[in-house]
């Protein structure tokens, strides 16, 4: 399966997008602790990702609460629950990792939680920099802190979560 990708700037600095034929797989920051290296046969085409680029520059201008692009998400069956719990933590609010374990139907894996957030492999679009510690703490997110504080701040976020246990996920 052909890939896509390209390199767009933002008010956090360089992203790295990249997309299979089925849609966004890849959503990288610069100096990430994952990062994800693009593939040999990738093809770069920044044209392809005119619909990201125009949701990503409307977010970040305050503009866009929920993006509508398709998502290609790759990782483990638990994974890929965790990622998709994530979609559910409305604009503006943020959950513990506890929440976000209980949501899957698995409250005692809250390290687990953790370390797949740690891997989501299209941050922002899936939105794991709205979990925090269950003090409030920011903690954990693999741009750095910095930018996950940016991007609270940039939904003028509020402590509590929605989030509904759904093992379905």
């Amino acid at each position: 399966m052909q890939t896509r990708h390209c390199i767009i700037s933002s008010v956090i600095g360089p992203i790295r997008l990249i997309a299979s034929e089925k849609g966004l797989c890849g959503l990288y920051l610069d100096h990430e602790r994952h990062a994800f290296r693009i593939p040999a046969q990738s093809v770069e085409d920044p044209a392809h990702f005119s619909a990201i680029i125009c949701q990503l520059g409307a977010y970040f201008a305050g503009a866009l609460r929920q993006f509508d692009i398709p998502l290609d998400l790759r990782g483990t069956p638990f994974q890929i629950r965790a990622w998709r719990a994530l979609t559910a933590i409305p604009y503006g609010e943020t959950c513990s990792y506890g929440e976000q374990a209980r949501a899957i139907g698995q409250p005692p894996a809250v390290r687990a939680i953790g370390l797949a957030n740690g891997k989501n492999p299209v941050s922002i679009i899936v939105p794991c920099h709205r979990v925090i510690g269950k003090n409030g703490a920011l903690t954990g997110y693999g741009g750095g802190l910095e930018r996950k504080r940016f991007l609270l701040d940039l939904e003028s976020y509020s402590i509590g979560c929605s989030l509904s246990n759904s093992s379905a996920m």
